[in-house]
Formats: C-alpha cells, structure tokens, sequence
C-alpha cells in the first residue's frame, strides 16, 4: 500500500505546491511510483507538472462528488509520475460535499481504490484549513510541513498542530507529523538561522536535514510547466529537492529500485 503524504500549511506562499511537484518529481527519478493529488482550486501543481487545467478531461472535483473513480482522471506527467489534477472546478466541491455523509473522508474512499499501485500519493493542499484539507488530512499517514524560517510562519505552525492533533483524535488515529521542511532559506538572514535553530531545539528528528535555498530556477520551472528538478537539474533548489526525496525514502526504510 502507498504511503500518502499531504504537504500542508495553512499559510500561503510557503512553498507547499514547489515542494509537492518537486518531490514528487524526485521520488519517481528515485524510482518510485507516486502519484501527486492536486487539492487546490488555484490548479498550480496541476500547471507545475505541464497539464493544462482548463483542457484536462477529469480533475480531483469529479473524483470527490463520486462521479469518476481516481484511475479514470490520472493523467501522466513529464516526470513519470501521475497526477490527479485540479482547476478551479474544484472550489465548488466544499458546498456540494457539505451535505455529504462522511464528506470529511471522500478522498480517502476514492484513494483507496489505487493505493496498492504507487509507492507514494502526495497530496497539495490549498492554503486553508478547509473541508478540502481536512480531506487530505483524513486520508493520509502523515503531514509534511513546508515552511520559511521567519516569526509569522512559527504562528502559524502551531495553528497547525492543533489542527492535526485534532484531526489524529477524532478522524485519523495514524496521522502524524512527518517532518518540516525549510524552504526558501537564506543562510545570510540571522532571523532565518535563529528560525531554523528553535525548530531543530523544539522540533528534533521531525525537522528534515535538507534545507531548499531561495532559487531562482525553482522559481522560473513552473512557467514552463516542468518540475524544478528536471528544468535545470544542475541549480542549487533542484539538487536540495532530490536530496530531499532520497532523505524521505531512506527515512521510510524504503528501498530504492535499481
């Protein structure tokens, strides 16, 4: 069975859907197989992966009001990896889904019927603590948290945690924190590194070793619909992305295919 991770922060512009396309990206040149769910309106991990969200046949929305299953929406990405993708059809779905019984655990129905075929389902989530991410929660094993080292973004994390606290009580009893991973750093920044040093001192194992630096090519990759680490493989932000996914595969005990 795949292990499913949502990439959540309730706060915007931290990185989440860079950091779902990319280790996405990365896991299958690590030879898994992976599967990325698209959960936001805004369509950007769909458009990061070079799909076209106004042109793709099925998204994630048909999926959750139940009228496709996951298998027939997939569409494959230049990574080699598949992706349930997103537009803004997808906002619509939290008021039909409100009068749904068990609305909180539609994606983890849907899911379940592929799971034995990834190694890995990662799930974006939209910058909300909303139905949509409360979907995303109740479904996966665990949470990685992407996040800049500056003082709003450690506020915001503990909103976080009470949140997948909350979810682990009443919804999901195996999710759990995987780890937080520091994007967009800037090592010349003393707020960056005092950030990154109380969340290594309160934190411990759960902070990932690999830290993304600021990139510009991370940035440019989106525009042309491809992954960062496969725009231009050689940059800083695309070497920390693949460090990144072989530390979660050998944090997992997973084995890498030859």
């Amino acid at each position: 069975m795949a292990k499913v991770f949502c990439i959540a922060n309730q706060k915007g512009g931290v990185g989440k859907t860079t950091t779902a396309v990319n280790l996405a990206a990365g896991l299958a040149m690590a030879k898994q197989r992976v599967l990325l769910v698209d959960l936001d309106p805004q369509g950007n991990a769909t458009m990061g992966c070079g799909i076209d969200k106004r042109s793709v046949k099925h998204t994630v929305y048909q999926v959750l009001v139940g009228l496709v299953g996951v298998a027939e929406a997939t569409v494959r990405a230049e990574g080699e990896f598949d992706v349930l993708a997103a537009n803004r059809e997808l906002a619509g779905a939290e008021v039909e889904m409100v009068e749904f019984e068990d609305r909180e655990i539609k994606l983890r129905e849907a899911i379940s019927e592929v799971d034995d075929q990834y190694d890995f389902i990662l799930i974006d989530c939209p910058p909300a603590l909303s139905l949509l991410t409360l979907n995303a929660l109740c479904c996966a094993n665990g949470v990685v948290i992407p996040m800049q080292c500056e003082y709003y973004a450690l506020e915001g994390l503990s909103d976080l945690v009470n949140t997948i606290k909350q979810v682990c009580k009443n919804l999901n009893p195996d999710l759990t924190i995987i780890g937080l991973l520091r994007v967009m750093y800037d090592p010349r920044m003393t707020l960056a590194q005092q950030v990154s040093a109380q969340l290594e001192k309160h934190f411990g194992n759960k902070v990932f070793k690999t830290i993304i630096p600021r990139n510009v090519r991370l940035a440019e990759a989106p525009s042309y619909g491809v992954p960062g680490v496969l725009f231009d493989k050689s940059s800083k932000g695309a070497k920390a992305y693949l460090d990144f996914a072989n530390e979660m595969v050998d944090r997992l005990g997973l084995p890498i295919a030859a």
